[in-house]
């Protein structure tokens, strides 16, 4: 499921409803995860790394607004649950990495262009990384609700740049990239300095206290 963003909330408004309707029908939260995290994987290694860039946006597309399901769907049936909770951003990363897995094996290996492979690549890692300072911190115990790139924004970012340059717009595709390389980095630096800030407080806290 998309992290928490003004553009996941939306998403999520618009697909509460269906999520009801596949609740009262028996769907279980967790097999609509699994389902959105393999398609999305299987569109990005069969269609955007062979060049499909189009198709494999609209699949992946798809499928994303699939995952949306799974929070809406668990809510309406109270089938919450910390397993389903860590599937689900477990299928978020796999689901990431096979996006830009994808364009790095298309331009590093099928049409040679060493900047979009090292765009992709930066992606990739700032992308996992964004990710795993949140989830670190908050196993912490520090909340880290700050970035300007959430999954949400970077996934628009990436598949819009795909799906225009699938259609022959020219650049779309490198400007995506790049800019996302630009953001996901500074959200990475923004999300380090949010816990330092934080954990620093409650260092002085607890000098404080001692």
């Amino acid at each position: 499921m998309l992290n928490d963003s003004p553009a996941r909330d939306f998403f999520s408004r618009i697909f509460r409803p269906i999520g009801e309707v596949l609740g009262k029908a028996g769907v279980h939260p967790n097999v609509v995860t699994i389902v959105g995290t393999l398609g999305s994987i299987l569109g990005a290694l069969l269609l955007v790394a062979t060049g499909y860039f189009f198709a494999g946006c609209m699949v992946i597309t798809f499928f994303v607004f699939l995952d949306l399901l799974d929070g809406a769907l668990a809510r309406s049936t109270g089938k919450t649950s910390k397993f389903g909770a860590v599937l689900d951003s477990t299928g978020d990363r796999l689901a990431d990495a096979a996006i830009f897995g994808a364009l790095a094996f298309w331009f590093g290996a099928t049409t040679p262009d060493r900047p979009m492979l090292i765009a992709s690549l930066l992606c990739l890692v700032f992308g996992q990384a964004t990710s795993y300072v949140k989830a670190r911190a908050e196993g912490l115990g520090i909340p880290c609700n700050v970035g300007i790139a959430e999954r949400a924004e970077r996934l628009i970012i990436v598949l819009v740049g795909i799906g225009l340059d699938g259609l022959g717009v020219p650049f779309v595709l490198a400007v995506a990239l790049w800019v996302l390389t630009a953001i996901s980095a500074y959200t990475v630096m923004q999300r380090l300095r949010e816990v330092y800030r934080q954990s620093a407080l409650q260092l002085r806290q607890e000098e404080q206290h001692s």
